[in-house]
């Protein structure tokens, strides 16, 4: 017995060294002079099956025996690194929509990949790649919000799918350090990627929330499918050249997007030539199989098997650790396995993973990177941009500092409701209440109530603001109300969606009896979505829509209430006045959802947005591909105007009311006029042929209607014909 314990550690020593001066070889894969795809083929050749199955799951494990390091495709960056400490908070996504600035939000996300980099090096130099450490980001979130209920809403650009693939596009160029405005790689002087970038979820989802791991999206009008929810991600894909796609939970036509040939093989790789990888939704396959969920696989073996054909190449979670089984049950071949393989080692060779300090560029950026000032200056812009000013009856707004003012509301003093959700944690902390203070000191504050129940009665809360010049009421949403796949026992709320849009009555009643008592209401919403505030617009005298604001939420909340910042945001989604208004939840047609389709009266448009200054505009003109039109500011303070262009093909009996297809932010000194050309190219009027079953241009007449929403009292309409 003690021969063979001396045989077995002797044994155990020499495969050990083995192992070591295996990995010391130089090997093809680690020539950098190699192309990516030599030498990925090189080092597929070299692993075994287990270790194949093994570098498909997101958790990659280190194989030491080949030197390769430990890799981890799952980390979020939605409005910011998130997860992984101290970053910048930039606003919540769809608050950032609401700038419709894509060359601002290109600056926030070439900024997030810098941290996430800065973020990436020093895990690296302490051996590791956990998750939320790596270099693969799961974001944008480039999913239609086509109703107001579903609480991942704010992780989106909004509901209209031009604005949705413009910010997507700036979001994939910034995060992947490319060039705006192009899929070729070209930035920087280097052939690797700064990040990968992901965009989610493919395809036709968004909501609900409760039921997503079994629901089946079906009997979809065609028209719906390449008209509103695919148009954004082909932008991604072929315009800005996205690396990665995140595929769904839920089925489409009864097959789970993640095992879903239509979507992965033909549309995304044969039609769009998509060449980058697809992750799976964590838990997505399991839901092929696990009783109660899909019901679409027999077995594990088959799951990952149907999805690895359907071209799902990283799986977020642990099946595909049965790999080497279905390979052994004959459910799939090994080949089949290495076309998926292949992918992924080239991503990692592109983003630099095997390769020394000095090829990569950003290497060299260091935790000094990470919450800079000029980061967080970043952050306060996007969140003054992205403010709607939404009501401002008799001038309330802007504010004297001087006045004797009170805020009041569940969201004044909560710090960790800017943050929004898949967020990181700032630097500092501050409050919308502290952003107040900090302008006016003598501000008195009480909470007065939750987001859902009130704490005092309503004669007491009237009373202890009885001496103020004006209330701030600062109330809405959180995100530990909406949000994914949340446990939320309240009423109106369930699983992180809404069952009801109006604001929670306990708000709603303060606000009635602060204006019965005639007191002046500025009514501050921070949502994620949006909320249907009728007897708002009567009980408050200026409305603002603060969404969750981000780390810098408090001054860019201030500057605008006290007149220092001329409020400039757009609504990126409608604003309807009851849920009364709204479709079936579970319809994924589009009648009578968003601006586009709804025909009954908003509480407020897409598009819309005042200033503290006005503007009027020319009558435009189209010629040589451009919307030519003159902007005057017509009032007494400097400001900013965005110019939006709707189109509708006049022909088109069953398509949109009018669709958004161009739009230009403008600024403006008081009294200054400015003549401005939008982009208007041949192939943004790419609309539904019902007769091709195909998007292209119909030749034919078409309506242009421009101005600054989407109500049709603020557009002009000029007539071109195709």
């Amino acid at each position: 017995m003690k021969n063979l314990k001396i045989t077995l550690v002797s044994l155990l020593v020499c495969l050990a060294f083995v192992q070591h001066a295996d990995a010391q070889q130089n090997y093809p894969f680690q020539d950098p002079t190699l192309s990516f795809d030599q030498r990925a083929d090189d080092l597929l050749g070299r692993l075994s099956i287990e270790e194949k199955a093994s570098l498909m799951m997101n958790a990659s494990p280190a194989i030491e025996r080949l030197g390769i390091p430990q890799f981890n495709w799952w980390s979020e960056a939605l409005h910011g690194v998130a997860r992984n400490g101290v970053a910048t908070v930039f606003p919540i996504t769809l608050g950032m929509a609401a700038s419709f600035n894509p060359q601002l939000l290109y600056q926030v996300f070439d900024a997030v990949s810098d941290e996430a980099r800065a973020k990436n090096n020093e895990a690296r130099r302490n051996n590791r790649c956990r998750i939320y450490e790596g270099l693969s980001f799961w974001t944008p979130n480039i999913n239609i919000f086509r109703d107001p209920r579903w609480g991942r809403g704010q992780e989106t650009y909004g509901e209209d799918p031009f604005l949705t693939a413009q910010m997507g596009c700036a979001v994939v160029h910034g995060l992947q350090g490319t060039v705006p405005g192009s899929p070729v790689k070209g930035k920087a002087d280097t052939p690797y990627y700064k990040l990968y970038a992901c965009a989610k979820h493919f395809a036709v989802h968004s909501g609900p929330e409760w039921n997503r791991h079994s629901f089946n999206v079906e009997d979809l009008d065609p028209r719906d499918l390449w008209e509103t929810y695919l148009p954004a991600f082909k932008a991604l894909v072929t315009e800005a050249g996205v690396k990665e796609i995140m595929c769904a939970y839920q089925r489409y036509d009864g097959k789970p997007c993640c095992g879903n040939s239509q979507l992965l093989q033909q549309i995304l790789r044969q039609e769009w030539g998509f060449k980058g990888i697809v992750t799976s939704d964590c838990g997505a396959v399991s839901d092929f199989w696990k009783p109660g969920y899909h019901g679409y696989s027999d077995s594990r073996e088959t799951a990952v098997a149907q999805a690895v054909h359907s071209g799902t190449d990283v799986e977020c979670g642990g099946d595909y650790a049965s790999l080497p089984e279905a390979v052994r049950q004959g459910k799939i071949s090994e080949a089949d396995i290495d076309v998926s393989l292949r992918r992924l080692l080239r991503a990692r060779f592109e983003l630099g993973d095997f390769d020394s300090d000095e090829l990569v560029p950003w290497r060299n950026l260091t935790a000094a990177t990470v919450a800079s000032a000029e980061h967080k200056q970043l952050a306060l812009q996007m969140a003054r941009q992205g403010i709607v000013l939404l009501q401002n009856r008799n001038n309330t707004l802007p504010l004297d500092r001087n006045q004797r003012i009170a805020v009041i509301g569940p969201n004044a003093d909560d710090v960790e409701m800017l943050w929004g959700n898949y967020n990181g944690f700032p630097s500092e902390r501050r409050s919308l209440l502290d952003g107040i203070r900090q302008k006016a000191p003598n501000t008195c504050w009480m909470q007065a109530c939750t987001h859902t129940r009130s704490m005092a009665d309503l004669s007491i809360i009237v009373d202890a603001v009885g001496n103020a010049d004006v209330v701030i009421f600062i109330g809405g949403l959180s995100p530990r109300l909406e949000g994914e796949e949340m446990r939320v026992n309240e009423k109106g709320f369930k699983g992180g969606d809404r069952t009801s849009i109006e604001l929670p009555q306990a708000q709603r009643d303060i606000v009635a009896a602060l204006h019965r008592a005639g007191k002046p209401v500025v009514f501050v919403n921070c949502s994620g979505s949006a909320v249907a505030m009728e007897p708002e617009t009567v009980n408050a005298d200026a409305i603002v829509q603060a969404w969750y604001g981000g780390e810098s939420g408090p001054q860019a909340l201030a500057d605008v209430l006290f007149g220092d910042y001329n409020p400039s945001g757009k609504l990126p989604v409608t604003f309807y006045r009851n849920t009364e208004q709204l479709p079936d939840y579970e319809d994924y047609s589009m009648r009578g959802r968003t601006y586009r389709y709804f025909e009954g009266s908003p509480l407020f448009p897409f598009g819309f947005g005042l200033s503290y200054t006005t503007f009027t505009m020319s009558k435009p003109v189209y010629k040589r591909g451009q919307v030519v039109v003159n902007v005057k500011n017509t009032g007494s303070r400097d400001g900013d105007e965005i110019i939006q262009v709707y189109l509708r093909r006049t022909a088109d009996v069953g398509g949109p009311q009018k669709s958004l297809r161009a739009f230009q932010r403008m600024s403006l000194k008081a009294g200054q006029q400015q003549t401005v050309s939008i982009a208007m190219p041949r192939e943004r009027f790419e609309t539904w042929d019902s007769e091709s079953n195909t998007m292209r241009v119909v030749p034919g007449q078409y309506e242009l209607m421009v101005g600054n929403s989407s109500d049709n009292a603020d557009l002009q309409t000029i007539t071109v014909k195709l």
